[in-house]
């Protein structure tokens, strides 16, 4: 029986088949944005060929199918998301247009304001009101209630989101109008606040809520729409979508947390990296995701990823728990421009998969960092994808080639500007991550994986001192390998905020509460071991954001629970700011509790190291270092672990190929990954 990975990028689709003998099979197809499915099952046939069977047969022997999709990303990005209406308090529709009383750049007096997803008309206020104790103060208007519904049948809104003040402490009135809206208007996506974050702060609350009716009904229609052409091809097993806090869940529970997802593809490379830091026992890691349109880049310190709770896209605010990943605007299809100044710029825009770059022969005209790639030499115009989709060198150096009469530069100069460009992006990217939280980068290792990664991964690194970069063998489509490492997971939230001494009675009732309900949301989705994570948002009593402490380790029946609670607030708030104030108020504002569901891992036998001897190159190939040279061009597949190769080299894969700078050191560890030790400049 098989395990099937698949995560949709801009630029292709990625898949990985895990078979009894735990031997991993890759795949890469075009994605195809008007409707993902098509290249997902496209992939599939790709796939099935790779392990002898037909993709009827493949799909009817795969037990557990999981998959990253970029639907909700997409929606929001392009802004091509349901019509939304909102309901709220009456007096409180303009939250949403008010947000944080903030601005991104406060000193910007001309910055217009963000124009929000829900515009003022379509916001209608309901005559109801419940007080912050979950006492109600206004009981839910029927006849207010039926006016906005006829309202926002008027308007043509294909989604509601329902946010009430207060409904984290007492969501009756939500729950009662969501009721009303299903009776009148049967078709239309619903969300409420009270479902989809049950927490403290307005502003948050109902954006996040906004968000996931803006989302919503584009990723109910995918995910419906793959799972009836997967069931067609003969798939009986378990469908399963990464979320944005790494763990993956149901095909209902995506569809219900739709603004779960908006991160679901990065999501998995994170799940892959953390599967490779207990492979390598290397706990501090930097991963590295290029793909075709962005490059995510995130931290995995002490073998655990970084979760946030303050994570947005296009401009909106998800308070919904992630994985703390920055998104680069760099990737193999990023456009090369030179402005009127003569300024060379690499990025944001991207030639995406349609047209692609120039070199894809798709009628693609501007010059890219793929067609830079080319133009150095750095990617076979045959080999490219296993020689199963040659390049166009001529249509890469006419588009690179139009950058260096700009410039008034050769074309290999134009090319190697390029490359040198992305890659300082990259390198920032990497710095915001690491020094302003103030992490080190030099005592990381960085993972590079994606199909473009392993080109520029290596100089990235010497960029920023990184002095190590691990290849694995799945490096292009780690996404789609790291989501088979991934368990299930549900979390649940709820603000316990009080003044004055914790209570310890209190804590205990309020997780014992979550945990009885997670469990039991857990045991409906899976059969095996459930365990419980648990973790709080606190601050100290002057404070108005809060931080979040983990809970682990904590004994819940032990006296001093107060007191161990309290002690890893300090602890973690002088981790994050060097320095702790024991004897002010703690103030504890939301807990939280993760039931996770243990699934089975991949596994990577560990081959027997075949000793230091040098391997032997396939062929040899001219590229472009500051000046033209030769360098030796080895296969992936053919090095043995245990051999070593000094740079400069090219190592080619089916799916990727990685570039060896000079004097730097390539050895092969007994996984059969590559691991580089970079020269110092």
């Amino acid at each position: 029986m098989y395990t099937i990975g698949i995560d949709v990028g801009g630029t292709f689709t990625d898949l990985v088949v895990v078979g009894p003998d735990q031997q991993a099979h890759f795949a890469k197809s075009p994605s195809t944005p008007a409707d993902q499915s098509v290249g997902v099952m496209n992939g599939l046939e790709d796939l099935a060929r790779k392990v002898g069977l037909d993709r009827s047969a493949l799909l009817a022997s795969t037990t557990r199918l999981v998959h990253g999709t970029t639907v909700a990303t997409n929606a929001l990005l392009e802004r091509k998301g349901a019509k939304v209406a909102l309901l709220t308090t009456d007096g409180h529709r303009d939250v949403l247009e008010m947000r944080e009383g903030l601005k991104g750049n406060r000193y910007d007096l001309r910055s217009p304001p963000p124009a929000p997803l829900v515009p003022r008309e379509m916001r209608f206020g309901v005559n109801e009101r419940i007080g912050p104790d979950g006492i109600v103060r206004i009981p839910l208007d029927g006849d207010s209630l039926d006016k906005a519904i006829e309202a926002i049948r008027a308007s043509g809104a294909t989604s509601v989101a329902v946010c009430y003040l207060h409904a984290y402490r007492n969501p009756a009135h939500e729950i009662a109008t969501v009721d009303r809206i299903r009776q009148a208007l049967p078709e239309i996506y619903v969300s409420r606040s009270s479902d989809v974050w049950p927490q403290i702060k307005e502003f948050e609350r109902v954006s996040t809520t906004v968000v996931n009716s803006y989302v919503g009904p584009a990723v109910k229609h995918y995910l419906g729409n793959l799972g009836q052409r997967l069931a067609e091809g003969g798939f009986a097993g378990s469908l399963f979508i990464i979320l944005s806090h790494g763990g993956m869940a149901p095909i209902e529970e995506a569809s219900r947390l739709a603004a779960g997802t908006v991160l679901s593809g990065p999501a998995g490379g994170i799940a892959g990296c953390r599967r490779s830091a207990e492979l390598l026992g290397l706990p501090d890691l930097i991963p590295f995701d290029m793909g075709g349109t962005s490059t995510d880049i995130s931290l995995i310190a002490d073998g655990r990823a970084m979760l946030t709770a303050d994570a947005g896209l296009a401009g909106e605010r998800i308070a919904l728990r992630s994985l703390d990943i920055a998104s680069i605007a760099a990737g193999g299809g990023s456009i090369a421009a030179v402005d009127a100044g003569g300024t060379l710029s690499v990025g944001p825009a991207s030639a995406g998969s349609q047209p692609g770059p120039a070199c894809y022969g798709n009628g693609g005209v501007s010059a890219t960092v793929t067609d830079a790639n080319v133009v150095l030499g750095y990617l076979g115009a045959d080999t490219f994808m296993g020689g199963r989709r040659k390049l166009d060198s001529a249509a890469a150096d006419a588009a690179v080639n139009e950058i260096a009469e700009a410039l008034g530069i050769s074309l290999q100069q134009a090319a190697a500007g390029i490359y040198r460009m992305v890659n300082l992006g990259m390198a920032d990217g990497i710095r915001l991550m690491t020094l302003r939280r103030g992490v080190d980068p030099r005592r990381f290792a960085m993972v590079s994986f994606g199909g473009a990664a392993g080109l520029h991964a290596v100089e990235v690194a010497r960029e920023l001192e990184i002095p190590r970069v691990i290849v694995p063998i799945a490096a292009s489509v780690l996404s789609a390998w790291g989501m088979l490492a991934s368990d299930l997971r549900y979390e649940i939230g709820r603000t316990s905020i009080g003044s004055g001494a914790l209570d310890a009675p209190a804590i205990q009732a309020v997780f014992g509460e979550m945990e009885t309900a997670a469990r039991a949301r857990m045991q409906g989705w899976f059969d095996g071991t459930v365990r419980i994570e648990r973790s709080s948002e606190m601050r100290y009593g002057e404070q108005i954001f809060e931080i979040d402490v983990d809970l682990e380790g904590i004994d819940f029946q032990s006296p001093d629970l107060v007191t161990q609670i309290e002690e890893r607030f300090h602890r973690k708030h002088e981790e994050l700011y060097t320095y702790s104030s024991p004897g002010q108020e703690v103030v504890f504002v939301n807990a939280r509790v993760s039931a996770v569901g243990d699934v089975q891992r991949i596994s990577e036998a560990s081959q027997p190291i075949a000793g230091s001897g040098t391997p032997i190159p396939k062929a040899r190939r001219k590229i472009y270092l500051d000046e033209e040279v030769e360098v030796p061009v080895y296969a992936f597949e053919t090095l043995q672990p245990g051999s070593s190769v000094t740079g400069p080299a090219l190592i080619e894969a089916e799916t990727t190929t990685v570039l060896v700078g000079e004097r730097d050191v390539l050895t092969v560890n007994d996984l059969g990954w590559l691991d580089i030790a970079v020269h110092r400049a």
